[in-house]
């Protein structure tokens, strides 16, 4: 059966974007300078936040109670820092890279799908992040605004790397089953991917004793087919184990 080349761009176009996802970056909140910054990146990568700084839709903070406190991001030379004076137990953001849409020659261009001539494939790329500062009064709940959030079983996290938890992964509050899931996305981003059960739920070793960034990622096909195909989630969990007093 002959196949017409149009044709076989779209396949190809949908082998890409399902074989990209695990590589998809992500944000994340990390320590950098005794601040706390917000990262863009994928591994060792720590791209530039501040010209991207335009494309975070939102940023919040909670105390241990999950009551909303105030918090805003600050820009400086290298990097862009949360406001931390009223001392929040967890920080929040969203990024929303846009729309992409892929020509048939397999290159990329931001642009809706009906706005890029020759796309084949398009696809919104939303990033969430929520970052541990402390141990919570009870387990984390669904934050406002986390489309895709990652939440521990427990409001108090173990202190040891190793020590098993169980996860559940949240798709507009509820439990989503197929989200696939790195233990750790800044020091083994290409792990293979654990996916989220019928109840959402999974459960990690926890890898490192200090930083730990968990990755989930989530597709869904976009309500609007004139604007992309799909919608690429990549949703970040991270905390921090201490290490012992120097």
């Amino acid at each position: 059966m002959l196949v017409s080349k149009k044709y076989l761009g779209v396949v190809l176009a949908i082998i890409l974007l399902g074989t990209t996802s695990a590589y998809a970056h992500g944000i994340w909140f990390a320590e950098r300078n005794d601040q706390l910054a917000l990262i863009f990146g994928v591994g060792a990568d720590d791209l530039n936040m501040v010209e991207r700084l335009p494309r975070v839709s939102a940023v919040a903070a909670f105390d241990v109670l999950q009551n909303p406190v105030n918090t805003s991001l600050q820009a400086g030379e290298f990097l862009v820092v949360a406001d931390l004076a009223e001392h929040p137990a967890i920080v929040a953001a969203v990024f929303d890279n846009g729309v992409w849409s892929q020509k048939e020659d397999g290159s990329w261009a931001r642009g809706r799908r009906d706005e890029v001539p020759g796309t084949v494939l398009s696809a919104s790329i939303m990033k969430y992040t929520v970052h541990l500062r402390s141990a919570l009064a009870e387990p984390l709940g669904h934050l406002p605004g986390q489309e895709l959030q990652i939440v521990p079983d427990d409001a108090i996290l173990p202190d040891t790397m190793g020590s098993e938890i169980g996860f559940r992964v949240l798709y507009r509050g509820e439990p989503v089953a197929g989200a696939e899931v790195v233990r750790e996305f800044v020091s083994d981003p290409d792990a293979d991917t654990i996916t989220s059960d019928k109840d959402g739920r999974l459960r990690l070793r926890i890898r490192n004793q200090g930083l730990n960034v968990i990755r989930a990622y989530y597709e869904t096909m976009n309500e609007d087919r004139n604007v992309a195909d799909k919608t690429q989630i990549v949703a970040t969990l991270s905390f921090v184990l201490p290490h012992e007093p120097e």
